[in-house]
């Protein structure tokens, strides 16, 4: 399979005063098999001035292509991705959280087993490997592995890391899968549905994580937990 274009997909809610810097990061990388990018970021109906930061970002750096794209009301992250899925254009899709807690540069990790031919899809896992993690909440990481391990019992995977941000795809067998969950249940149903595919090679590789407090930014809680739940038996169980 020829790989022409890494599609970077960035679901972006409140994110004005930092997303400069992680479209930074993301222009910095040099794509191995030189691999171009196409940054489709979706901005959900932001509060604060995240489309103007974008629209001045897009101004001054025409070098990098950016896709722009706006829901007129807040629909949640899994309804950006859902947008910014549809309208990818790139044989590979990357999952990009617009804050800084993970690192484009390891682009090329998760890359490498679909360039080589072994992988359709690979996740990122922040429990593996010896990448550098920032240490933040004991109940989050408690809480991140028992939901990696219902999905492993439904799904029959052995990820370490189901709910990372990271993950790739071959962009027709994402864009085959009929996907439902407009808000932090991304994670769980794309991984049972995935999971289901006849002969589908899903491959795992140790990333870093620079994690944020809830002052930071971060927008998960414990309600997006529950939901977690809710998916892996809708989805892994109940399918």
């Amino acid at each position: 399979m020829e790989i022409k274009t890494l599609s970077i997909i960035i679901p972006a809610y409140n994110e004005g005063p930092t997303i400069y810097k992680i479209l930074d990061k993301i222009k910095g990388v040099l794509l191995i098999h030189s691999i171009q990018k196409e940054v489709i970021i979706v901005n959900d109906c932001s509060s604060d001035d995240t489309a103007e930061s974008v629209r001045t970002y897009m101004a001054k750096n025409p070098e990098l292509p950016i896709v722009f794209l706006e829901h007129p009301v807040n629909k949640g992250k899994g309804a950006a991705l859902h947008t910014g899925i549809a309208k990818a254009s790139g044989e590979v899709i990357v999952i990009q959280d617009a804050d800084l807690e993970y690192d484009p540069q390891e682009y090329n990790i998760l890359l490498k087993p679909i360039t080589d031919d072994v992988a359709d899809v690979v996740y990122g896992s922040r429990f593996m490997g010896g990448k550098p993690h920032r240490i933040l909440f004991f109940w989050h990481s408690i809480g991140n592995k028992f939901l990696t391990f219902l999905s492993n019992m439904f799904s029959n995977l052995n990820l370490t890391d189901m709910e990372t941000c990271y993950k790739m795809f071959r962009a027709d067998i994402l864009k085959s899968i009929s996907l439902e969950e407009t808000r932090f249940g991304f994670e769980p149903e794309v991984t049972q549905k995935v999971a289901r595919i006849p002969k589908i090679r899903i491959y795992e590789v140790g990333i870093s994580y620079y994690g944020r407090t809830f002052e930071e930014g971060k927008k998960i809680n414990w309600r997006d937990g529950f939901r977690a739940i809710y998916c892996i038996f809708k989805y892994g169980l109940f399918r």
